[in-house]
């Protein structure tokens, strides 16, 4: 039976976006005095206009190659007048919301007033639910835009009070088939450990050629890194841990912004999610500075940590590792304007890049169906918001070579960087033990697919390998009540969709790395997942930033010429990954949505934008 795209929103609230399956309880409609604040987004002028601009500034050999604007310049050219701002505020004023900050850029005014303003201006009838004891509220109709201004907004966000993205951390040590253990240190005198699920940043540049880098003095010094997350954390765990693997870093390094009140540290909230970023992007490079923005894990939280981040400009490089599938945005499903939410990211992503600040997204750890996890609903391929976006580097996942001992009469053995999918362990365990670990396993893997809402960007337009949707997916969901199943919805087969990742890195807990987080129990071994490419990826940045003196914007233009220009030869900065899958898409010869592009060969792609 098809039902109506908005039963997957049902579906979803009721078991939360982040897939954690958990009923609340509607409480009944908020008190009509009771306070609300949220974001409006305004739209940018001549989007078209900007695009280009971003292309253009972000391709090598375009006249206006690396010719990035300041904020004030963006507002100026791309962003609604003040006098339509205050157009804006006055309308929202006559009806009881008041207008409590407008960001740098002109895109994003904050916005309060009692819930009854709320749903007499947008329709929102809101409400107050129970999620185990913790209260929200959320709206129970998608709001609406008034339709006088709907050629000046795009959406307001954070009505909707409940937690709504995951991290993308996965704990190996937490699988019944690895042994518990404990983290291993460099031996003195090294920063590297050499050992597979507790490499340190050392083993990163040992593995990705950083170390000729180093070499020549680029660390980091001169240079901003940002972070985007929804969870704070304690600077102090970042310094113990890079003093812990014995790696000098630049002293009292770390600013942190909590945007809408955010900062939350615990394990729940995610904690150590914002410690890894920190640690591993600037574990890479020990002499930048960094600023963390954190703000709380809602709609509203992780659209403003973006424009926050991104009108103060004042970061070189910015990476998140949280995300939500694209299914729970796609034709408005989920109770909220989720076309007007992508078009938000996106136009902030451009600013980023027209600004010249280079942003990293994880793919996401549920392999090729980033739908999954919620109890009766099917998994279906997807990908992950905000990685599929065009104007945004999506960092996918590897295995690297390892020799994994289990306990059987033979180890398993990775002998090639492959595609990250725990596909191999499923096979080596029912092979070896006969044992079915599917359920713990099953779809574990670096994210990578097809987008369904954003067209093939230019980029990748003659890039070989670029895929399409495939056929014959659809949502399917069975609460068990012998209904049967019901067809939610019918994905567009065919479509030439934006491919994602782009590049890859190590990610397989199997082959992880140590966290240190206090919230979680100090040092941790046996830490993955895109998580920690987004950063890593945020440290690479940095360092190419130093060598060539300058803010790069998108890099996927650089990329994927690089991949045109020089393949996977001696000049290359690519290095093709030709095995493994991530449970549908196979590693195999060029660009495919397991690994992208493939892995960095770090030096040399700093060799290329410092002319070195």
């Amino acid at each position: 039976m098809k039902t109506s795209f908005a039963s997957l929103g049902a579906v979803c609230v009721a078991f939360g976006l982040a897939g954690v399956a958990h009923a609340d309880t509607d409480l009944g409609p908020s008190a009509a005095t009771q306070t609300l604040s949220g974001s409006l987004i305004l739209k940018v002028k001549n989007p078209n206009a900007l695009e280009a601009y971003v292309a253009a500034s972000s391709t090598p050999g375009s006249w206006l190659y690396h010719q990035f604007i300041s904020t004030d310049e963006f507002a100026q050219i791309f962003s609604p007048s003040k006098s339509d701002v205050s157009r804006i505020t006055s309308f929202l004023a006559q009806n009881g919301i008041t207008v409590t900050e407008v960001y740098g850029d002109r895109l994003l005014l904050k916005v309060t007033g009692p819930v009854a303003a709320f749903d007499q201006v947008f329709q929102t009838d809101m409400h107050d639910f129970d999620d185990n004891g913790h209260r929200y509220h959320r709206p129970r109709h998608a709001p609406q835009i008034p339709v006088l201004y709907r050629d000046l907004l795009y959406v307001i966000a954070g009505l909707d009070e409940s937690a709504s993205f995951k991290s993308h951390r996965v704990n190996g040590n937490a699988m019944s088939f690895n042994e518990p253990r404990s983290a291993v240190l460099p031996k003195p005198g090294s920063t590297a450990t050499g050992i597979p699920g507790d490499y340190t940043v050392a083993d990163f540049a040992n593995n990705y050629d950083v170390n000729p880098v180093y070499a020549n003095h680029i660390d980091g010094r001169g240079r901003t890194i940002g972070i985007a997350t929804l969870a704070g954390f304690d600077p102090n765990d970042a310094y113990t841990y890079w003093s812990m693997i014995g790696l000098p870093v630049k002293a009292n390094r770390i600013s942190q912004v909590h945007v809408d009140g955010g900062g939350v540290i615990s394990s729940d909230a995610g904690t150590g999610e914002t410690c890894l970023d920190v640690e591993q992007s600037g574990g890479i490079a020990p002499q930048a500075k960094m600023v963390v923005y954190d703000a709380p894990n809602t709609d509203a939280g992780f659209i403003d940590v973006f424009y926050k981040a991104i009108s103060d400009n004042t970061v070189d490089t910015l990476s998140v590792s949280w995300g939500g599938s694209e299914l729970f945005y796609y034709e408005a499903v989920g109770g909220t304007d989720a076309t007007g939410e992508l078009y938000a990211f996106h136009q902030v992503f451009l600013e980023a890049a027209a600004q010249g600040i280079s942003m990293f997204a994880s793919s996401g750890d549920d392999g090729a169906y980033d739908l999954s996890g919620i109890p009766g609903l099917s998994p279906v391929l997807s990908v992950d918001v905000p990685a599929s976006d065009p104007a945004i580097v999506a960092a996918g996942g590897t295995t690297t070579p390892a020799s994994m001992d289990f306990g059987g009469p033979t180890p398993l053995v990775i002998s090639q960087e492959q595609v990250w999918g725990w596909d191999y362990l499923q096979s080596y365990f029912l092979d070896t033990f006969g044992i079915d670990i599917s359920d713990e396993v099953y779809p574990a893997g670096g994210g990578g697919g097809v987008s369904i809402f954003w067209p093939t960007p230019f980029y990748q337009a003659i890039t070989p390998g670029i895929r399409r949707t495939e056929p014959n997916q659809s949502v399917i969901y069975d609460d068990g009540d012998g209904t049967g199943p019901q067809d939610l919805m019918d994905l567009p087969a065919h479509f030439a969709g934006r491919n994602l990742p782009d590049v890859s890195l190590d990610a397989d807990p199997e082959t992880g790395y140590l966290l240190y987080s206090t919230p979680d129990g100090g040092l941790l071994a046996g830490y993955g997942g895109t998580s920690f490419v987004g950063p890593q990826l945020n440290g690479v940045t940095t360092l190419m930033g130093q060598a060539a003196g300058t803010r790069f914007g998108l890099l996927n233009p650089l990329l994927y010429l690089a991949k045109a220009e020089a393949g996977y030869g001696n000049r290359s900065p690519l290095i093709d990954i030709t095995a493994g899958d991530n449970w549908f898409y196979k590693g195999v010869r060029g660009y495919d949505p397991g690994a992208g592009l493939g892995v960095l060969d770090v030096a040399k792609l700093v060799g290329i934008v410092s002319g070195r």
